[in-house]
């Protein structure tokens, strides 16, 4: 029992560390530019209500392990994350109010991070897939850095 519950006070810290680096991320910010906003008590709520969201996601998924159906089984983490997050965000506009104080930007930088790291421990199976990847890798980018430039270059040209 103190096992299963060491892995969920792991997961706790886990996600207070990602809270942690997006304040840190959010104290950055502001120092490089003074007029985008202080850390405020709203912040650190948003970021209390997101990191609650998180929790719980893990909490139904681990939960879900143990239905019978195996499409609950498998569903991902995020998923739960995600359905928890639209249900309270949908029952309370608390929620939402919370989350808004929250800069997006802040919150992308350490999932990215954690996000290399993960890519980083999997540099061996990486490694065993074929060349082909990168070719089709390289192609995917380039299409995705084409369409955003057209697309943002259509709305430019809307807007003159």
């Amino acid at each position: 029992m103190t096992s299963g519950l060491n892995k969920y006070v792991k997961y706790a810290l886990v996600l207070l560390l990602s809270v942690a680096l997006i304040l840190f991320t959010e104290q950055i910010k502001h120092l490089k530019n003074p007029e985008s906003g202080s850390i405020s008590w709203d912040t650190i709520g948003g970021l209390a209500v997101l990191w609650l969201f998180s929790f719980i996601g893990i909490l139904i998924s681990a939960v879900m392990k143990k239905v019978p159906v195996k499409f609950l089984q498998e569903f991902p983490v995020l998923g739960w994350v995600s359905i928890t997050s639209l249900i309270f965000c949908l029952s309370s506009d608390m929620f939402v109010n919370a989350i808004q104080a929250v800069n997006f930007l802040s919150i992308t930088t350490p999932i990215l991070t954690f996000a290399g790291i993960s890519v980083a421990n999997r540099l061996a199976d990486l490694r065993k897939t074929s060349w082909r990847v990168a070719i089709v890798a390289i192609f995917v980018f380039t299409g995705t850095y084409l369409g955003s430039a057209i697309v943002s270059e259509i709305g430019l040209a809307f807007t003159r």
